[in-house]
């Protein structure tokens, strides 16, 4: 998932947001890089080769401080608002497109990179001050962002544009029908009276959105348990920092004879961790229960509203639905489009997720000694991880060993660099936000061309953003002058933190996460699109996560686990290839119940965000929770899944989207499978690079993906990795994002 504060449509994009975990410092011995040990280069050393290339690096002045957030905000909207001024001011019988719709995208395209500089500090400062002023710019360019696309003198200029019928091509006639759809879209075509309500209404929804992220953010849920309502819980868990309490009770303050155990509901890895192996039924229900209802008493209220006011507008706008509305720019079109693919899911995996659950009852009727024990939602972990133990021997925990962070980042760095004829380089950072914050530049093998940078910041801590993402620092954009502004992009991750006496030993799911994420990184990085709007990740939102998505396969291949997984105690020792053709057999045996999961909250998502009479009783749980379990697995009614389902502020309307891409991801995998070198081949990676990540949205994404398939798209090969194939499963199988995209 990646997050873009994206100022040309109308609403900012975000993605999931979830946990974070409070540790001492001292536990990140093995994470700190002392940069002043290593001779480093700088920026400024890569400028000469950028001259050359006619590129420009620009590294942020970071605002460390309240006073200069708040300075920063006000010069960024200040100056675009003396750009808007421009164009608003021009003789109508003089407009261009450059003066009209290329200067709407290059002041809208530097406020974006303020504001996006105001989103990461907000999710990673350690200063608490800070985070709250970047909370406040955020929503003052949110508030602008909105405004913008009410000045009437700027629509005058460009409707007096388009008025002359243009004669355009290419990523020019993209960018001008794109604009003039947005107008549309925000309503410049009401009367001015219901054009102002429109507005006030966006203005309301963005501030709630972000209120909605800060709840999450600020959700916590500490958990104590006895060491034998942890049965089944790896040690190096219990003996994590922060877990185990050896003197006193949490609760009581009083004298332990025996320790106690912490377990934050809110913190991803610890949560998963215990729900993937705890043996008392009782500890996972208590913790899924905890997690499950966090910022309930605040985000029941928050998303409501917000539903509300989504549904406001689009009503006022002339959609029937916010799912509507939210679709027509993506690749569905709509939302019965959206809705049909995911129930055409929902109904092809129906025999394989049968199946699977019929057998984590047969195991939990044998635990129990119950012959009716039923699989609920926070049993499916527990006993997909004891289906890949028993029936595939495969140890997740086990495997930790063979994935220190520091060789995994390394190994995946090589891949990458190899097959997409990158090279990644250390530098110099000359503003760290966190100790073991790390900077890196990247840079065309072939040519020495400098592409752009990224920074690394891995561990969890108090205050920071909890989950995985990337984020847009600076976007790419062809200047004025000719010269091509290079992006900077940061991974804001929270994977195991390392201990006194051990490396960060990742899951295997965690090496899934970093290739994941890293790949957003490099499809914004290696951008060549002309226009800010088109660069990088800014591609529809159904489309977005697909080449991402692709390249965790790599990370279950054993030529390309040989690369970089070993055991941190023997580098000699690698994982067996029974062992990781195991993995994948137990990848399939589970992934019925995996996938409907997904399709649960795709399928909720779009109910909240359906047709229904604006001031309806509209309630975010009381929609959601009979689909998550009518489509998923019974749970606990006292629950508010929503309340912390981070997506529902940037991917309202749109979690389809993972499946929609999910399946374009696995058909464009197709193209390494098939390749001389598989997943290593360099010649499949440059084209990779070359049809999608260069091209960002500056061309049809339909176009953009058919071109690196050399064919037309196919859902079969999604289809073939869900277990929907042959037969009647094929019969109920959907048709695909192809067919909807064409």
């Amino acid at each position: 998932m990646r997050i873009c504060v994206n100022l040309w449509p109308l609403f900012p994009e975000a993605f999931t947001k979830k946990s974070y975990l409070v540790l001492p410092l001292v536990i990140f011995a093995w994470a700190t890089v002392d940069l002043r040990a290593e001779n480093l280069k700088t920026v400024e050393d890569f400028r000469p080769a950028a001259a050359k290339a006619n590129a420009v690096l620009t590294l942020p002045d970071w605002e460390h401080t309240p006073e200069t957030v708040d300075a920063m905000t006000k010069n960024a909207i200040d100056t675009a608002n003396k750009a808007l001024d421009q164009i608003g001011a021009q003789d109508l019988s003089k407009v261009t497109f450059k003066s009209t719709v290329v200067a709407l995208d290059d002041l809208t395209w530097a406020a974006g990179n303020a504001a996006s500089r105001a989103v990461v500090i907000k999710e990673s400062n350690p200063d608490a001050k800070v985070r709250e002023a970047a909370e406040n710019a955020v929503k003052t360019f949110q508030d602008w962002a909105v405004g913008i696309d009410y000045r009437e003198d700027v629509y005058k200029a460009l409707k007096a544009f388009a008025d002359t019928k243009p004669s355009l091509s290419g990523e020019d006639k993209k960018l001008f029908e794109e604009t003039m759809r947005d107008y549309r879209r925000a309503g410049l075509a009401l009367p001015p009276e219901k054009r102002k309500e429109v507005e006030d209404l966006r203005k309301q929804l963005a501030k709630l959105g972000t209120d909605f992220d800060t709840n999450i953010v600020n959700a916590k849920a500490p958990m104590f348990f006895t060491k034998a309502e942890l049965e089944g819980v790896p040690e190096s868990f219990l003996d994590s920092p922060g877990i185990k309490n050896v003197s006193q009770a949490p609760q009581t303050g009083l004298a332990l004879t025996t320790p106690s155990y912490t377990v934050l509901a809110n913190v991803t890895w610890q949560y998963n961790t215990v729900q993937d192996n705890s043996k008392n039924e009782a500890t996972r229900k208590k913790l899924y229960t905890a997690r499950d209802s966090l910022a309930k008493d605040t985000n029941r209220t928050v998303l409501n509203q917000m539903i509300d006011l989504r549904n406001k507008i689009a009503l006022r706008l002339g959609y029937k639905s916010w799912d509507d509305f939210q679709t027509e720019i993506k690749m569905a079109k709509n939302g019965a489009g959206a809705k049909k693919y995911i129930n055409d899911l929902v109904s092809g995996i129906q025999p394989k997720f049968a199946a699977e659950v019929a057998e984590m009852q047969k195991m939990k009727a044998a635990d129990t000694h119950d012959p009716n024990a039923k699989i609920s939602l926070w049993d499916w972990r527990y006993y997909s991880n004891q289906i890949k133990k028993t029936k595939y021997n495969v140890d997740t925990e086990a495997l930790r060993s063979f994935f220190p962070f520091q060789k995994v980042l390394e190994g995946m760095f090589n891949i990458y660099q190899s097959i997409f004829g990158l090279k990644f380089e250390k530098i110099d950072a000359p503003y760290k936000w966190i100790g073991d914050l790390q900077l890196y530049m990247v840079t065309d093998a072939a040519t020495g061309e400098p592409l752009g940078m990224f920074y690394l910041d891995m561990f969890p801590r108090d205050g920071k953003f909890n989950h995985f993402a990337e984020f847009t620092i600076t976007g790419g954009k062809l200047m004025a002058d000719g010269k091509y502004q290079r992006p900077v992009a940061a991974l804001l991750c929270n994977f195991p933190p390392p201990s006194a006496d051990k490396p960060s030993l990742m899951t295997h799911s965690d090496v899934e996460t970093l290739f994941h994420e890293f790949g957003h990184c490099l499809h914004e990085i290696t951008t060549r699109a002309k226009y800010g709007r088109f660069a990088g990740t800014r591609v529809p939102g159904d489309f977005v996560e697909a080449p991402s998505q692709m390249l965790q396969n790599w990370v279950w291949n054993k030529k390309v686990l040989d690369t970089f997984a070993a055991d941190y105690r023997d580098p000699s020792k690698k994982i067996p290839g029974e062992i990781i053709q195991k993995m994948n057999d137990a990848k399939k045996a589970t992934a019925g119940v995996f996938y409907r999961r997904q399709f649960a909250f795709a399928s909720l998502d779009l109910a909240m965000h359906d047709a229904h009479p604006e001031g309806a009783q509209w309630d975010c749980v009381d929609i959601s929770n009979p689909i998550l379990e009518k489509v998923f697995l019974p749970i606990d009614p006292s629950t508010t899944f929503t309340t912390y389902f981070g997506h529902m502020n940037g991917y309202d309307a749109g979690y389809y989207g993972y499946a929609w891409a999910d399946a374009i991801a696995a058909d464009m995998a197709t193209v390494f499978e098939k390749a001389p070198q598989g997943y290593l081949d360099k010649q499949a990676g440059m084209k990779l690079r070359n049809e999608i990540y260069a091209q960002g949205d500056g061309r049809d994404v339909t176009m953009s993906i058919e071109k690196f398939l050399g064919r037309k798209q196919s859902v079969e090969p999604f289809l073939k990795k869900i277990g929907v194939k042959g037969g009647d499963e094929k019969k109920k199988a959907p048709a695909g994002p192809s067919k909807e995209a064409q």
